[in-house]
Formats: structure tokens, C-alpha cells, sequence
């Protein structure tokens, strides 16, 4: 059946009217999100609250699909090259694996340079603007960043010496935390955490220096009895995307992106350390015991691990030994 003229404009417009919606749908950015840690992980957890939160604000303009436990493939010391050559739009990166790539990115897992969050939120408010300096030189952008908490050295043995724990073969997740467990007189295995827990039951390594989060993560409990209350380095999640995918986001979008990651970091923060209690507590629960470092086995590991700060400054360059210098002197230390 023909239409006439007027009849074809009318049905014409019609459609018009409804061409916005269908352009919206087409618009919309699916995006994936790489991650090795698990579902019950909080660093899982909070970026699946991101997303949600994401598809909220560009009104379905950018919808973002976590990926947990590595199942795309790529294990964390891949994943900023990974985001740089756009094989994954999107990841939670463990900064202190990337030190081969960059090496500035270890500073936080200098032994015992952050004591708690408050100390690390004042070495951030320095090392932000390099880090973020290493994310363009990587083609990508940071949105967000999560510490991990307090750590600990996992293990089977009591002590109350550094040398009670000699020769003890300990998973480490980067070359830093190896050199200090190599410090200590332990021997130091890095290996990428989703080889850690085959690691234990083989007996590759029989200890782990890590988060107590993590530890709920590996159940520990079945392999390990106690676990030292160290806190010897501090290391961030990094959230970040690459800039070829940020481009194709409109600037209006891009704005509520980087506003909701702005908002959402304190309570992401709040998160970890709340984790850790909680998690400290399942072990126990799991049949696990928590030590408290005896004040002179923990100056004794202070002592032998001091030369790590110098160490790293070898190797990240003058601009780490500034950091260090301007967090120290915000904290009065010498």
C-alpha cells in the first residue's frame, strides 16, 4: 500500500520521536573489568559496587562487568601491560606487582615506612600525582585506589626471635616483600596469588606473607596454624582504564565516572580496614592463632630490613627519595 506524501512525513516523524531511545541503547559501552581476586574478596566486592553504581550515573550509558578470580586469563603482575595494550578495557591492579614495569609503584611495600591507613593516606597525597604520571605513560587512567590492610607472616612455627622462623619457605607476592623476607632469614618464593593456596598444599612454600583477607581468601586454617601480626608493608588496589576506551566515554559521562570513584574511595578504604578485623577474626575462628610481634623481635626485623629503603631508592630514582622525604617530614620522623 502506498502512503501519501503527508502520511510518510507523519509516519516519519514518528519514528524520529522515538530514534533518541534507539541510539541510547546503541550508545551504551559494555565494558569488562579484570580482577584475580575472588567473589568474597572486598576489593571484588567494592568493584562490583562501582559498577553498579557506574551504570546508575551514565544512566546505562557505561555498563561495566567485573571478572573475578583471573578468568579472563591475565594474573596480576600482567595486568597493567594487559590495560595498556587494550586486551582488557578495565582492571583492579595490585601496584606492587608491577614494579618491573615500574618501579615507583613499589614505594608503599618499603618495609615498615607506613605503620597504619592514616600514615599511608599521607605518602599517597605525595606518590598520587607520579602514579598517575606512570598510568598515561601506560595509556591508562587511575579511577580509584584501595589499600590492602595490615599484614601478616602466615606460618606453623612459634617464635619469638627473628631467628625462630629461619629457613622457612615463604610465598611473597613481589620482589620487595622477598628481599625483606630474605632480610629476615627466611626464603622468600614469589609466586602470583592464584598459585598460592597449590603452593601450600604441595608444601612449595610452607608459609605466606599476606593480608588476613587474604587468608579467609585461601583457608589458611586448613594449612597453617598461627600467623604474625608483622605489618610490614602496605600495597593499593588500582583501578584503572585505558584511555583509548575513556576517550570513546563522553565528557559528561567521564565527569560522573571520576566524581563517583572521588566519593566512593573513603568508603572503599573504611572497607579494607574493616576487613581485616573481620577476616583476623574467621582464622581464629578457622583454629588459627593471631601473634602479637614481641616488641624486640619487631625492632630486630626494623634493624635487619633498613637498608630496603635505600634499595628502593636506587631503583625508582630521585623523585621516590622526595616522596619519602616530604611523608616524612608530614609525620615529624627524621
Amino acid at each position: 500500500m502506498k502512503l501519501g506524501r503527508r502520511t510518510a512525513l507523519k509516519v516519519g516523524a514518528g519514528a524520529a520521536m522515538f530514534a533518541p531511545a534507539i541510539v541510547k541503547a546503541q550508545a551504551a559501552m559494555k565494558l569488562d573489568l579484570a580482577t584475580v581476586w575472588p567473589d568474597g574478596n572486598y576489593h571484588t566486592k567494592n568493584a562490583k559496587q562501582f559498577a553498579e553504581e557506574v551504570a546508575k550515573a551514565t544512566n546505562g550509558g557505561v555498563v561495566i562487568t567485573v571478572h573475578s578470580g583471573g578468568s579472563l586469563g591475565y594474573k596480576g603482575p600482567e595486568q597493567l601491560n594487559a590495560v595498556r595494550d587494550g586486551l582488557v578495557p578495565m582492571a583492579d591492579i595490585l601496584n606492587i606487582q608491577q614494579v618491573g614495569d615500574a618501579p615507583l609503584l613499589g614505594i608503599e611495600g618499603v618495609p615498615f615506612l607506613v605503620g597504619n591507613a592514616d600514615e599511608l593516606k599521607v605518602l599517597q597525597k605525595y606518590a598520587r600525582p607520579e602514579f598517575d604520571k606512570i598510568a598515561t605513560k601506560f595509556n591508562q587512567t587511575i579511577l580509584y585506589t584501595v589499600p590492602w590492610p595490615t599484614q601478616y607472616i602466615h606460618c606453623n612455627v612459634k617464635a619469638d626471635t627473628v631467628d625462630g622462623l629461619k629457613g622457612l619457605k615463604i610465598r611473597v607476592p613481589d620482589r620487595q616483600a622477598g628481599d625483606m623476607i630474605n632480610l629476615l632469614g627466611m626464603s622468600a618464593v614469589q609466586i602470583p596469588w592464584g598459585e598460592t593456596v597449590p603452593a601450600l598444599a604441595s608444601g612449595a612454600v610452607v608459609g605466606v606473607s599476606t593480608s588476613s583477607v587474604s587468608g579467609v581468601d585461601g583457608k589458611f586454617w586448613e594449612f597453617l596454624k598461627v600467623f604474625y601480626k608483622t605489618n610490614h608493608v602496605w600495597s593499593s588496589q588500582i583501578v584503572t582504564i585505558n584511555n583509548d576506551t575513556w576517550k570513546k566515554i563522553s565528557p559528561a559521562n567521564q565527569k560522573a565516572i571520576t566524581e563517583l570513584a572521588a566519593k566512593l574511595q573513603p568508603a572503599f578504604w573504611q572497607v579494607s580496614i574493616d576487613a581485616d578485623q573481620a577476616s583476623a577474626k574467621r582464622m581464629i575462628e578457622g583454629g588459627m592463632t593471631m601473634i602479637e610481634v614481641p616488641p624486640a623481635m619487631l625492632a630486630d626485623m626494623r634493624k635487619r630490613t633498613a637498608s630496603l629503603e635505600k634499595a628502593f631508592i636506587d631503583r625508582a630514582g630521585p623523585v621516590s627519595a622526595d616522596i619519602i622525604a616530604k611523608y616524612k617530614k608530614e609525620l615529624g620522623r627524621s
